[in-house]
């Protein structure tokens, strides 16, 4: 394949991946998709109507990901949620401050992308924070902290970590029918403990938010698997996934595109530097929310309450830079996109970002009962 042909399918990625996060953003504006707020009404008032369409996203991915995987159309072990290196300290540690980070910060990175197309000036000011700070932990100092000590903890698992790798390596089961097994019980568990809430099953906006969400993952690594994917690199003569910068198969992860955007913006006439799929995904998102708000009638600008509100939020972005790259994505590029892949690594920072931020709430309400 020619130079000018892969430039070429890097614009079909980029673009595919554009909209989808525009699907994505307009709908999750719509249905009041939100992890950081799915959390909020099950720690704070027992309703867990937005958890489960959470919960239905990631179903929906499972589902979807792993069929285009048992009919050999994406090989999901060459993401980068199913190596064999299995960093537990960074997946709690990272996960557990993302989930701070996101409660201090009013909503995690694609919330703070869909309030910014809403109008929001806060997320814009938390997005500046995440993104440089993901940055920093990239490449800058918080990244000699993270590999020189979280990224120590280690073991390797030789199979990978994906679950049906891991069955198949100690059973005399093979791994695509471990896959299969696992996609039917964890999927369809999923799903009917979903709808055995008659609340849930009386919001359509909630299906309709949790199952876009969990097709535009799948749609997700098809663009970034099969259309982004070349046998042979003309330049490196090696199998390559065009314009993404993990250099692996992708789908929908929110904060290290931040990162890359800002470094995008700064570098704007450096040749070198493109628009990659998780940039174009980021600006999907944000022109999807924003197209659905002034469609509806609902963008509004919002600025900070007083100090103690900035503070909050920049806190909040910076544990959320750090967080996103330690663990090695967000609520949605852990909690559903990799997820979708069954690795353990993902399941476990699904639940550390889900316990950091319900701690968060907690120490918040027991400040605030205390100050009253």
């Amino acid at each position: 394949m020619s130079e000018t042909a892969v430039t070429q399918l890097s614009h079909y990625v980029t673009a595919g991946a554009f909209l989808l996060a525009f699907v994505f953003g307009a709908v999750a504006n719509s249905s009041n998709f939100c992890t950081m707020g799915a959390v909020s009404d099950w720690v704070n008032m027992g309703d867990t109507g937005r958890m489960r369409m959470w919960l239905l996203a990631i179903a929906v991915a499972i589902i979807g990901s792993n069929a285009l995987a048992l009919a050999g159309i994406v090989d999901l072990s060459k993401s980068i949620y199913t190596g064999s290196n299995f960093t537990w300290l960074s997946y709690l540690v990272g996960g557990l401050l993302f989930g701070v980070g996101m409660t201090l910060g009013s909503g995690c990175g694609s919330k703070t992308l869909i309030r910014i197309g809403g109008g929001n000036l806060k997320s814009l000011v938390v997005y500046v924070f995440l993104g440089i700070a993901a940055y920093m932990t990239l490449r800058g100092l918080f990244g000699a902290f993270r590999v020189g000590v979280l990224e120590k903890a280690a073991f390797a698992l030789p199979a990978g970590q994906d679950l049906p790798a891991l069955l198949a390596a100690a059973t005399a089961i093979g791994k695509p029918a471990w896959t299969a097994i696992l996609t039917i019980v964890v999927g369809g568990g999923i799903i009917a403990c979903v709808y055995a809430s008659a609340d849930f099953r009386a919001r359509p906006d909630y299906t309709l938010g949790g199952v876009v969400t969990g097709l535009v993952v799948t749609g997700g690594w098809y663009v970034s698997g099969v259309l982004g994917h070349v046998a042979e690199d003309p330049n490196t003569l090696q199998e390559a996934f065009i314009a993404t910068n993990t250099g692996r198969m992708e789908s929908f992860s929110f904060v290290s595109p931040m990162a890359y955007t800002i470094e995008y913006l700064m570098l704007w006439t450096d040749k070198s530097k493109i628009v990659t799929y998780g940039i174009a995904s980021g600006l999907g998102v944000i022109a999807g929310s924003a197209t659905y708000a002034l469609a509806s009638g609902s963008f509004r600008w919002e600025g900070f309450r007083d100090a103690e509100d900035t503070a909050n939020h920049v806190v909040g972005g910076i544990f959320m830079g750090f967080g996103g790259i330690t663990a090695l994505g967000c609520t949605v590029g852990q909690g559903i996109s990799g997820f979708s892949t069954l690795a353990l690594g993902s399941i476990l920072t699904f639940v550390a970002i889900v316990a950091g931020s319900a701690a968060t709430m907690k120490y918040q309400y027991w400040r605030m009962t205390r100050e009253a």
